[in-house]
């Protein structure tokens, strides 16, 4: 589901990156529908770690998807605050918990690849494939995969 366009080089794929703990990831550019620092998070009672809290963005509530603890990796301690990256899933609104936001990246889509055997677990349960890039590794992000393990509300049940 990322945004493809034809150009001389062949099919190329958009992606929004991301920075959580160290390691470079990539949102299907289709998924993303905004970027925003979190503000006033309430807390879920008896939610998951996994669940940061619910806000209020523009008269929506949004659920807020704490990626470091989704990845398995300790709280950041650096003192910045963190972003979030703004997802729709069946009409519900979601907001990914990062550190750092980073450019959009226009890459062929053939030079995606399947997950290495070596990738962390915790990283291929939720990602659709990898591009190398210049030095790092960028992960592509499974949107659906990274909501899957979302509690579904005691209504949907």
């Amino acid at each position: 589901m990322t945004s493809k366009t034809e150009s001389s080089e062949g099919a190329m794929a958009e992606y929004v990156t991301a920075v959580i703990g160290g390691q470079l990831f990539g949102l299907p550019i289709s998924r993303v529908q905004d970027v925003f620092m979190p503000e006033r998070l309430t807390r879920v009672p008896l939610a998951s770690s996994e669940i940061a809290g619910v806000l209020n963005l523009r008269g929506r509530i949004v659920t807020v998807v704490d990626m470091r603890a989704r990845l398995g990796l300790p709280k950041a301690d650096d003192g910045k605050l963190p972003m979030a990256v703004g997802v729709d899933q069946r009409g519900e609104s979601y907001g990914l918990l990062i550190d750092q936001i980073g450019e959009v990246l226009r890459l062929p889509d053939d030079s995606r690849e399947d997950n290495p055997v070596n990738l962390d677990p915790r990283m291929a349960k939720l990602a659709g494939g990898v591009h190398r890039l210049d030095g790092q590794l960028m992960v592509v992000l499974d949107v659906d995969r990274v909501l899957e393990l979302v509690p579904r509300t005691a209504a949907a049940a």
